[in-house]
């Protein structure tokens, strides 16, 4: 038989691993105890961690989600309170004017009328300016700049100057009434006028001199297009219709200061510039279109082109566009509509030549989940009207053409005919305001909406939130009662590993001799 000698540096090495690995399994137990976790590191489950850290990667763009869903409701309800306000102001608007359109009432009773009117107006914006943690909610893109700022517009009754466009500098407390006292054509003939601004107590005449085409009143100025005919009053005769001459009236309006989605600009790069570029549709972004193939020298084609969606970084090739109508207009399809490309100076497209489709974006929208955004500003030429100007254009534009869905332009029309006394032209007003509140109510209605969409929005995020959590305290989550016998199995047996080897480390030859 043989004997092996056990020696006391081999008992000491073997008590020391046995102990270790006994407190490594104690001491990983505690570790989950602790964080009540089964994977703390990703050596305890490889396959596990991956499916947390996808969880959890997961919950954290849910988490952003909501966020963003309360951000966009308080941008949305601040829009819903500011349009009921608007309304009810509106609403005021209409008792006052039904009481101005009253054959009961005088000059007197009217200017009195007039002045809440005006503030009523000035209220409409200073509520059209509405700002949401230091953003104007209604400017657009443009959200540090006033939506809208007072200034003045022109009325009249001449269905020949229907279509001419005015520029006004200046400001003014009360409307300004003009009459032409002479028939003649503006910018051409010398043309005597007159104005008032006490609804016509008093007047200043003045001189057109023939060649200008600027009415100079009390420190307002308004030009009028060369080439408009005018017509004589008279003035014995307080008829504003058509039949009594060319009458004015200088009167508040709103000027939107914002940016709008109206137009979509089309630049031509690389090309001899022979051939004009237009695009139609709904783009959320630029879209680059390349020519592909060789010099085209007819747009009936065929057309080989490529678009792209971020800049030209990557393309989409392989379309062609060949035209089934000869002769007319080249419509590329490209996401979001097309564009059409038509003869300028030739019809000449060049390889390589690029057209960049540039829409105006005014939205501002919020990503609240993987697939959907909303909008959560508007433009308020759109909502409340009023003019605006075109991009490099000095010429305002009134929104909605000055209809009735023009409220600023309505309401400053009623201003402008109470403030001079005109019974018929408050009456039409009064029609009109009933159209721009409706249209205000309509805006309402867009903007509640959308809030409806963020609740269910909402609460689908909830419900995936919760989902989410369940499957990762499956994977990730320890099982407690079964985690504490563990533990208590395993300090066992750590104990036992101290107990024994403190008795074996005792034995020794030494103890015989």
């Amino acid at each position: 038989m043989a004997f092996v000698r056990v020696s006391q540096q081999s008992l000491f090495k073997y008590h020391v691993n046995n102990m270790n690995s006994s407190l490594s399994s104690l001491m990983e137990l505690n570790i989950q105890t602790a964080s009540q976790k089964r994977i703390n590191r990703p050596s305890d489950d490889p396959a596990g961690a991956s499916q947390v850290l996808s969880y959890r990667n997961q919950l954290s763009q849910i988490d952003q989600y909501q966020e963003n869903i309360d951000t966009a409701r308080g941008w949305l309800g601040l829009q819903d309170n500011t349009l009921i306000q608007v309304n009810t102001v509106l609403t005021r608007i209409k008792e006052l004017a039904e009481q101005a359109a009253s054959g009961t009432y005088d000059a007197s009773n009217r200017a009195q009328i007039g002045f809440e009117v005006r503030e009523q107006f000035e209220q409409l914006i200073q509520l059209a300016n509405t700002e949401y943690e230091g953003k104007h909610i209604f400017s657009g893109h443009k959200t540090g700049v006033s939506s809208f700022v007072q200034g003045l517009a022109v009325t009249t009754n001449d269905a020949a100057l229907a279509s001419s466009s005015f520029s006004i500098s200046g400001a003014a407390e009360s409307t300004h009434l003009v009459q032409f006292l002479d028939t003649g054509t503006v910018g051409t003939d010398a043309l005597q006028y007159r104005y008032s601004t006490d609804a016509g107590q008093s007047w200043t005449t003045a001189t057109l001199a023939a060649g200008d085409t600027t009415l100079v009143m009390n420190g307002v100025r308004v030009t009028m297009e060369a080439g408009s005919a005018v017509s004589a009053v008279d003035p014995e005769v307080l008829n504003t219709s058509e039949n009594n001459g060319t009458w004015l009236w200088v009167r508040p309006t709103a000027i939107y200061q914002g940016d709008d989605e109206d137009a979509i600009a089309v630049d031509d790069y690389g090309g001899n510039n022979t051939v004009a570029g237009a695009a139609f549709g709904f783009f959320q972004q630029d879209v680059m279109v390349r020519i592909d193939n060789a010099a085209v020298t007819t747009l009936d084609g065929p057309i080989e082109y490529s678009y792209s969606l971020d800049n030209g970084v990557s393309w989409v090739t392989g379309n062609t566009f060949t035209n089934t109508t000869p002769g007319s207009p080249a419509s590329l399809v490209v996401p979001g509509g097309y564009l059409e490309l038509s003869p300028d100076s030739g019809n000449t497209l060049e390889p390589g030549e690029q057209f960049v489709i540039r829409p105006r974006r005014a939205e501002i929208t919020f990503q609240i989940s993987a697939t959907e955004a909303i909008a959560v500003n508007a433009v308020g030429k759109d909502v409340f009207g009023g003019i605006y100007f075109e991009p490099y254009s000095s010429t305002p534009t009134v929104a909605y053409g000055g209809d009735q869905r023009n409220m600023f332009e309505v309401v400053g029309r009623l201003v402008g005919y109470i403030e001079t006394n005109n019974e018929n032209g408050i009456s039409q007003a009064l029609e009109e305001l009933r159209g721009a509140s409706e249209h205000v109510l309509t805006q309402a209605a867009s903007v509640g909406g959308r809030e409806n969409r963020l609740e269910v929005s909402a609460n689908m995020l909830t419900s995936l939130k919760l989902n989410k959590e369940a499957r990762l305290s499956t994977v990730e989550d320890a099982d407690v009662a079964d985690l504490l016998t563990k533990v208590a199995q395993q300090q066992l047996m750590y104990e036992a590993v101290l107990k024994t080897s403190s008795q074996i480390m005792k034995m020794s030859l030494m103890n015989y001799l």
